[in-house]
């Protein structure tokens, strides 16, 4: 018997959702940043066995309260990803308080399919706060089923794995086995940048800005080794951003392109040869047009 399904992983920012897909599949699929909102895009992640398929989503955090068309165009994927799972995995921390995305909760307890409550992060935690945490939820979510476990340190994440693969339904082989995302390279090559750009900027820098690869031509040096030939723009929001993404004599934006290259020549196996640039692009997050040339709507 073959079983595969869509198992979609829903949460607020920062609660440890890519690093939890990320733990499940075995390989780096999201970017992950200690900065909320890192993930902006639905993200598959697929491992495949001899006789099942399991198709991870890693949804962005859902907002409370979006400030920006592009916040409610994220809000819309994360409820989108009821429709299509066969398994939804809410992950949350202790912190987080029982009326956590509240407007989900009728949603979320009207589910035909197997509902996961996860509580992350508990390295952090002692044993009774724990068992404290899954009682309380239990009496909001009487039909879900919990774990607890640490995605940094995978702890207890393959009793979960365990949990999915018996829950999910007979199906096909939707993917190619060896097929690790849906995603191609130029959107993980953009993620790597704006993952970048997460760590090294502050304030309000790195939520308004949108990266896009324009150009990715592999070729070969004059020495006959491969090379990767990467032209990608960083979009700013408001024109005093660009002095600050590019720095003094072009410091910042040189930084950036150092640390980027480092880790897409580890993503891709190849030599790199990496040029960014910055444009301004005024509030291109409440703007449809850019927000779909972005990929954010349909």
């Amino acid at each position: 018997m073959f079983k595969s399904g869509f198992v979609n992983i829903i949460g607020k920012p920062n609660v440890g959702k890519s690093t939890l897909m990320n733990a499940l599949v075995g390989e780096k699929m999201s970017i992950i940043t200690p900065k909320p909102q890192t993930t902006r895009h639905r993200i598959l992640g697929i491992l495949s066995g001899e006789n099942f398929q399991l198709i991870f989503s890693d949804t962005p955090g859902f907002i409370d309260n979006p400030a920006y068309r592009m916040q409610k165009t994220m809000n819309s994927s994360v409820r989108g990803s009821f429709e299509d799972a066969d398994l939804l995995v809410w992950v949350s921390e202790f912190s987080e308080p029982d009326n956590s995305l509240e407007a989900l909760h009728e949603s979320l307890n009207t589910l035909e399919i197997p509902l996961v409550l996860v509580l992350n992060k508990i390295d952090l935690l002692t044993r009774d706060e724990i068992l404290g945490w899954i009682e309380r939820k239990r009496n909001i979510f009487p039909n879900a089923h919990f774990f607890a476990v640490s995605a940094l340190r995978q702890t207890q994440t393959e009793d979960l794995l365990t949990f999915i693969k018996e829950n999910l339904p007979e199906g096909p082989e939707y993917y190619p086995a060896d097929q690790l995302t849906d995603r191609n390279e130029r959107f993980f090559v953009a993620e790597i940048i704006r993952e970048k750009i997460l760590l090294q900027y502050k304030q309000e820098i790195p939520y308004s800005v949108e990266v896009r690869v324009e150009s990715f031509k592999e070729d070969v040096t004059t020495s006959g080794k491969p090379i990767v030939m990467i032209q990608a723009t960083i979009f700013a929001s408001r024109k005093s951003q660009k002095p600050i993404l590019i720095g003094r004599g072009g410091s910042s934006l040189k930084a950036l392109g150092e640390a980027s290259r480092m880790d897409i020549e580890k993503f891709l196996a190849s030599k790199v040869y990496l040029e960014l640039f910055v444009k301004i692009r005024e509030n291109w997050r409440d703007d449809e047009h850019s927000l779909k040339q972005f990929g954010y709507e349909g």
